[in-house]
């Protein structure tokens, strides 16, 4: 599995609508609003077969109410 972190930045008013639409998918396993140039950040595991950045522009992207996301790409947990 490949374990991706996104953090999102919402339409203004819109983070708690995004994060109950991504838990009401049930495609990630961890959501956390934040403070700063993003409002959540969001975990998500992928499995190997299929496409990380498909998965984000296809899948997570196209949730209403999101303007950015920025994704980072893990290597190894510790």
């Amino acid at each position: 599995m490949a374990v991706l972190f996104v953090e999102i930045k919402c339409e203004l008013g819109k983070a708690y609508d995004v994060a109950n639409a991504i838990a009401d998918a049930e495609i990630a396993s961890e959501i956390y609003s934040t403070a700063g140039n993003f409002d959540l950040l969001v975990k998500f595991y992928v499995p190997p077969e299929e496409d990380a950045g498909r998965f984000v522009t296809n899948v997570v992207q196209k949730i209403d109410g999101i303007r950015d996301t920025r994704t980072i790409v893990t290597f190894k947990a510790f």
